[in-house]
């Protein structure tokens, strides 16, 4: 199968883990590196022996059909817009958008010009999370009924160099985070149909205690600390807590509650990890994976799977109506926090279809 051409635009931190993960697939093939600042690209692009360019050169380019956008949320989908006026693909860094508005002209403009439109995160095609998935599918659990779905933490300005933009407009738990439990929570449980919730912020501003900037205040213009309920499409109740103010706690990051058992699934900020399941009436026992993408950072999976699917005209599965839906879902929080009122979401999506088998040698899950 022809590879396909990938320009990458945004050389920051998350550049290196997909360029890493690429390598995984013959499927895609990286033509070029571009970045606002050009002496990152250039070191990123030496780093992995990959051309260094700028995103004009990269949108031009026919051996392009894929643009990867690894810029910060803001500049999302302006990028995103960009690579469909270029006739390209795009395959953006979560969220969609940072705000419910813009994706969805994103994804209208997509459609209008018959290109295909894909976000992270890609996590929940991991080994662990379509083992889950599998469990649920099975029936193990019986009929889903409610969950819980946990993130806290005391913020990201203690290890990350440039931590400004996670206090953004675009930035927060939810929009951050939220995207790894939300997408995991559509795969194994399908379409949210309302939310409520409660969003605020304790801090207008956090002192940033990692390197070089130590010492440095930033403003906080977005909440940082968000607790809610999902209503699913299927009737399932799933509690969730997203949060940059926590010191510590003790709940795990996903749990789905059935009327036969109890399903406790990986982070999924993660590809892998220790599934538990517990039968009623029984005690927690450990469940192997069974699927590929468990022991590593794919990041870029969902990529590969877009390309196989452009060869193969098929549907990919980190797809632009998937990534829409979560980020209506996301923004739901803070509006139904500000009116006091729960949330219809409007959109809905499929559940992805199931990923069984490796993509490395180009063989799909049906």
């Amino acid at each position: 199968m022809k590879a396909v051409g990938v320009g990458i635009i945004g050389c920051g931190n998350i550049s290196s883990a997909y360029l890493k993960a690429i390598a995984s697939f013959p499927i895609l093939n990286v033509v070029g590196l571009a970045d606002l600042n050009e002496d990152l690209a250039r070191s990123r692009g030496a780093e992995f022996n990959i051309p260094a360019t700028n995103a004009a050169a990269l949108l031009a380019d026919p051996d392009i059909e894929i643009i990867v956008n690894l810029t910060v949320p803001k500049a999302h989908v302006a990028v995103g817009l960009q690579a469909l006026d270029a006739g390209k693909h795009t395959y953006s860094e979560k969220p969609l958008g940072i705000n419910f508005a813009e994706g969805k002209k994103l994804a209208e403009t997509a459609k209008t010009k018959n290109l295909r439109i894909g976000a992270a995160p890609d996590t929940f095609l991991g080994g662990a999370h379509q083992t889950a998935r599998g469990i649920l599918d099975e029936g193990a659990i019986g009929q889903p009924v409610g969950g819980t779905a946990t993130f806290m933490c005391p913020g990201h300005e203690r290890w990350h160099p440039n931590p400004d933009f996670y206090y953004e407009i675009g930035g927060g738990p939810m929009l951050d985070m939220g995207p790894y439990y939300i997408t995991d929570l559509v795969n194994l449980l399908g379409p949210v149909a309302q939310v409520a919730g409660f969003a605020f912020a304790p801090r207008n501003e956090r002192v940033i205690t990692s390197e070089p900037r130590k010492g440095e205040r930033i403003p906080v213009k977005v909440p940082t600390h968000i607790a809610g309920v999902l209503a699913f499409a299927n009737g399932a109740i799933v509690q969730i807590g997203m949060s940059f103010d926590v010191a510590g706690h003790q709940h795990v990051p996903l749990e789905i509650y059935g009327t036969e058992g109890t399903l406790i699934v990986p982070d999924p900020n993660h590809f892998g990890g220790q599934i538990e399941y517990l039968q009623k009436g029984g005690a927690f026992e450990n469940r192997d994976t069974r699927h590929p993408y468990a022991d590593g950072n794919y990041r870029s999976l969902g990529v590969a799977d877009m390309a196989h699917a452009i060869r193969s005209n098929r549907p990919h599965r980190a797809n632009g109506s998937l990534a829409l839906h979560v980020l209506e879902v996301m923004e739901a929080f803070e509006i139904a926090s500000q009116t006091a009122r729960t949330v219809t979401i409007t959109t809905t999506t499929e559940r992805p279809a199931p990923l069984a088998d490796s993509l490395v040698d180009g063989r799909i899950g049906k």
